[in-house]
């Protein structure tokens, strides 16, 4: 039962499908430190976000 109820909420709003969640390690040039930026970016900015 519970398989049929995770199915039926990929069938719903196709809208989060739109989004992907990206990860960049980025060095802070002050202390040498390095920080993540983690962001959510619709799929076809995935690419523009990590040419940055």
């Amino acid at each position: 039962m519970a398989k049929k109820t995770v199915a039926t909420l990929h069938e719903g709003s196709k809208d989060g499908r739109a989004y992907t969640k990206v990860i960049k390690m980025v060095k802070n040039p002050a202390n040498g430190a390095y920080v993540f930026d983690e962001r959510m970016v619709p799929n076809e900015a995935v690419q523009d976000f990590f040419k940055k």
